[in-house]
């Protein structure tokens, strides 16, 4: 399984590598460069004694450097002329092959030469771009992590055999037995046994989901209970896991509205840069008629020019986030989400499994002449072995409460009408109306008033009878999450609309509106009638963000601006979505919007230094200022240069402190 999972990172992470090799190699070799150059000697004011040979230590090593560490930008430049868009490694490439021959030529008529201005340039863009690289790799440690949750070992059932095999040999067809504790090795369907699966890990879904014949489960999953045999259906690559690998990678490639402008204006960089260092370099020697004087503007406009910063500004900027997020179980699947998320005016939830937990609980408690704990303990026991939804709903509770549940004699379940049984020599009826008048149970009028109310606010209910007499009522609904209502609160605070939109009756879906605080709700909504509510709020000049759990949510995820698909370890929803929340918490998308605005205002903070620090920097390297006396030269140019990256580097990395 982990062979074909790897194919993909292995191989940016051997380019990082390799790259990190370059940089350190370089740099070491830099030094004794520095050390021998007379005009890096006269910069800082100090001498290294000379020896036989000492003279050619500097371009002999420069040349290795241009020739070990300059060829990976020169790869590059080719790369882009051969799509035809010049950019930074065309500027660089540009711009250290100038700077070479230049000084092989001035070495040879006992010019100054730029031998360690070249070094340096060459060092500093190395460990630019490793800085780069390895930021947009962090992202993809949060798939390694997803990587291990996979099994290497399935039990294949051949015949009346059952032998071990290795997961990647499994193909599609294939049926595996897994046992309680184990790992589900693969995407697949039961076609034998029912049992509870943890799917945490996978979807942030925390109470383990029933699966019996036909069910579908996915790999990666832990098998709690019975054992199961699966019919093996996707394998590796194609498997969930595989999926939400390939996705983040996806995402790293994919460039946003703000990267394409950055592509954009370094492109035109380039072009200007190109252009004014020529103009320089023709007007210095007609001017100054000094060759040297002249090249060496040449070199630092194009050196000073060179867009790296503008390269580093975005990508910087969108690796952080999206390492921060994934690393908080947050996935964006198209970048431009990111961007685009700060300006959604409304937010639609839709409820079932987004702002309720998709699964039933005990909401209220009524009873009459005895005490609510006694009540859920006489109630527990009759629902011990009951399978239904509402019995295993109130067995959770008694356990939460703490309550022991004693045991039920004669037990007997009433197909769709309730249960019966004998706890501590009393009779005890729980369910319908309809069995407690079967029964000829002593109605209280109190109860069934109760039990009315519980129905308005659009719960389910259950009725409890003790020796013949109706004692009480229990209420479930599918609980509103916890997280959901500090999201509406926050999302509110944040000056964005939030909307519910529910398949659900007017009754339930008013109370959750309610009780969560939401203004506006629409019920009774059918799945393919989402798109539309959101086409319709969209046409009202609306940008609307949708949260769903993408099971029926597709096309609405897809008609939205930005399209947020709750923890589901749904394809479908993955498909569809452009971000993906893994824990299935509501807050989370409190925390993409905040995300979303801190990452844009760094993005143009970094386009605006980038762009803003050429527009001075270039006509002083091109030498307007020399009248005056200022010059740049490359190497400083090159620092300055480097000093723009490291600012737009560290301000990237200053996102951190304002999304923790």
């Amino acid at each position: 399984m982990h062979t074909h999972h790897h194919k993909v990172p292995v191989r940016h992470k051997d380019h990082i590598e390799e790259i990190k090799k370059k940089a350190i190699v370089s740099s070491i070799l830099t030094l004794p460069i520095l050390a021998f150059s007379e005009s890096f000697q006269r910069l800082i004011g100090f001498k290294v004694p000379e020896f036989y040979g000492s003279k050619v230590i500097v371009p002999l090593l420069s040349s290795f450097i241009f020739v070990y560490g300059g060829s990976f930008f020169i790869k590059g430049s080719l790369e882009e002329l051969k799509k035809k868009k010049p950019g930074m490694f065309s500027l660089v490439a540009l711009a250290i092959s100038v700077a070479f021959l230049y000084s092989l030529y001035a070495t040879l008529q006992m010019k100054m030469d730029f031998f360690w201005e070249l070094s340096t340039l060459i060092v500093v863009m190395l460990w630019g771009h490793w800085i780069e690289m390895r930021s947009t790799l962090g992202a993809s440690k949060a798939l390694e992590e997803l990587m291990r949750l996979m099994p290497t070992k399935a039990n294949l059932v051949k015949g009346d055999k059952i032998i071990e095999v290795p997961v990647s040999e499994l193909t599609p067809g294939d049926i595996v037995l897994v046992k309680p504790g184990e790992k589900v090795p693969v995407d697949g369907v039961v076609v034998e046994g029912s049992s509870y699966l943890n799917e945490a890990m996978l979807t942030g879904e925390s109470k383990p989901v029933y699966k019996s014949l036909g069910d579908k489960v996915i790999g990666g999953s832990l098998n709690m209970e019975g054992s199961l045999k699966v019919k093996v259906e996707k394998t590796g690559e194609e498997a969930y896991v595989g999926q939400v690998i390939k996705l983040v990678k996806e995402t790293q490639e994919s460039k946003t509205r703000l990267q394409d402008m950055a592509d954009k204006v370094a492109f035109y960089l380039t072009l200007i840069a190109v252009f004014v260092s020529f103009i320089s370099f023709s007007l210095w020697v007609y001017l100054a008629k000094d060759l040297s004087f002249a090249v060496e503007r040449a070199v630092s406009v194009m050196v000073i020019a060179c867009p790296h910063a503008l390269g580093l500004a975005i990508p910087l900027v969108v690796a952080m986030s999206t390492s921060y997020l994934a690393k908080n179980g947050i996935l964006i699947r198209k970048r431009i989400a990111l961007e685009l998320l700060r300006k959604v005016d409304v937010v639609v939830f839709d409820k079932t499994g987004t702002l309720t937990e998709g699964v039933f609980g005990v909401s209220e408690l009524f009873c009459v002449n005895m005490s609510e704990k006694e009540l859920i303990r006489l109630t527990s026991a009759v629902e011990k072995y009951s399978e239904h939804v509402i019995g295993k709903a109130i067995r959770e509770f008694a356990q939460r409460e703490g309550i022991s549940i004693p045991e039920v004699k004669g037990f007997k379940a009433v197909s769709g009408k309730g249960v019966l049984g004998e706890v501590e020599g009393k009779a005890v009826a729980v369910g319908t109306l309809l069995l407690m008048e079967e029964l000829g149970i002593v109605k209280d009028m109190e109860v069934l008033k109760r039990v009315d109310e519980f129905e308005a606010q659009g719960k389910s209910s259950v009725l409890v009878a003790l020796d013949g007499r109706l004692i009480g009522a229990i209420a479930l609904s599918d609980k509103p999450r916890p997280e959901a209502y500090e999201a509406v609160r926050e999302l509110k605070n944040m000056g964005k609309k939030v909307m519910m939109i529910t398949g659900d009756s007017e009754v339930v879906a008013r109370h959750l509106a309610k009780e969560l605080g939401i203004e506006e709700y629409i019920a009774r909504v059918l799945p393919h009638q989402k798109a539309q509510n959101i086409k319709e709020l969209q046409l009202k000049g609306m940008k609307v963000a949708m949260v769903g759990d993408g099971i029926n949510d597709a096309p609405a995820l897809v008609q939205a601006d930005v399209g947020i698909a709750i923890g589901s370890g749904t394809d479908v929803a993955i498909e569809s979505a452009d971000i993906v929340l893994v824990k299935s918490d509501p807050r989370d998308v409190v925390k993409v919007i905040k995300t979303s605005s801190i990452t844009v205002s760094k993005m143009v903070q970094n386009l605006f230094w980038a762009v803003g620090y050429n527009v001075l920097a270039i006509p002083l390297a091109a030498g307007i200022a020399f009248p005056w006396g200022i010059i740049l030269k490359p190497a400083i140019g090159a620092l300055f240069m480097s000093a723009s990256t490291l600012i737009v580097a560290i301000n990237a990395m200053l996102m951190k402190r304002f999304l923790e």
